[in-house]
């Protein structure tokens, strides 16, 4: 497990999930994830003995998953009453080698340490399992990061953590090696969800659950001058012809599986058989020339 500093109060951020659900949690982000998920299990071309849809907000990959799996464990991070057993990302209630199928769309972004998540994931996955998620990405909400602290700094002189820093791309592949994942693969998109004013997009993300929830916030709301502020400034800079505004959202997929002696490896430094030049067709030339 990794000695980050905690960056989110998951208690709270676990009870405003709860909230969320109960009133009728939107699901446009969620669709779409399981639509692609879709599309990538389709990509691969065996059948899984157990599966696990680990901290998904709602069942949506059920059909997704039962389609390619014998059997499937929902674990959700809050009672919602479809959910096999209730857990937590960061101490997974999974055996070791107990799965062949791990997936998780948009719940990881929301845990303290990453890199211990999904080296329990590894883990919990038997040789040659697959690990499939979603999480959202550095570029997400870029748009209303920016507008609140500029109005902040602007109305109060000063400014807290408003919109979390999710985790770079680059990053992302690099922490899917070292929790020990094989054939790792990292790719994101980007949705642009259009809104009438901003006021709109922090009502979708109150009922999404996703309200600040850093440690390091400001007790309290925000002041009434700074979202004025704030939602003069966003509505100037990120408005489209039509007056719509832009709130950009990167999902970015990992998968990776857990090493066995079937997988492609590597070859060796110096052990190819073959030289780049013949298979191009052009004179091989030395450094110096």
């Amino acid at each position: 497990m990794s000695d980050n500093p905690l960056v989110f109060d998951r208690s709270l951020a676990r009870l405003r999930l709860k909230r969320a659900l109960a009133a009728g949690y939107p699901d446009f982000l969620l669709a779409r994830a399981t639509e692609d998920l879709d599309e990538r299990l389709a990509a691969v071309l065996r059948r899984f003995e157990r599966a696990a849809d680990l901290g998904t907000a709602l069942p949506v990959a059920r059909a997704a998953l039962l389609a390619r799996s014998d059997t499937l464990i929902r674990m959700a991070e809050t009672p919602d009453g479809n959910a096999d057993l209730v857990g937590d990302l960061e101490a997974l209630p999974l055996a070791p080698a107990s799965l062949d199928l791990a997936c998780s769309l948009l719940a990881l972004h929301g845990v303290n340490d990453l890199p211990g998540a999904l080296v329990q994931i590894r883990r919990s996955l038997r040789p040659d399992g697959l690990f499939i998620g979603c999480l959202l990405g550095g570029r997400t909400l870029n748009e209303l990061r920016q507008a609140l602290l500029e109005a902040e700094i602007a109305t109060t002189g000063g400014a807290s953590p408003r919109v979390a820093l999710f985790a770079d791309l680059r990053d992302l592949g690099t922490l899917l090696q070292r929790a020990g994942f094989a054939l790792p693969v990292v790719d994101s998109e980007v949705v642009t969800v259009r809104y009438g004013d901003m006021l709109a997009l922090l009502r979708d993300l109150r009922a999404l659950g996703w309200t600040n929830a850093l440690v390091d916030r400001k007790p309290g709301a925000l002041r009434r001058d700074t979202l004025l502020q704030a939602a003069q400034l966003y509505a100037e800079r990120f408005a489209d012809p039509d007056g719509r505004l832009r709130a950009t959202f990167e999902i970015v997929w990992l998968s990776g599986w857990a090493p066995h002696e079937s997988q492609q490896k590597a070859l060796r430094p110096g052990s190819a058989k073959a030289r780049l030049a013949d298979a191009l067709g052009v004179p091989e030339r030395g450094a110096g020339s």
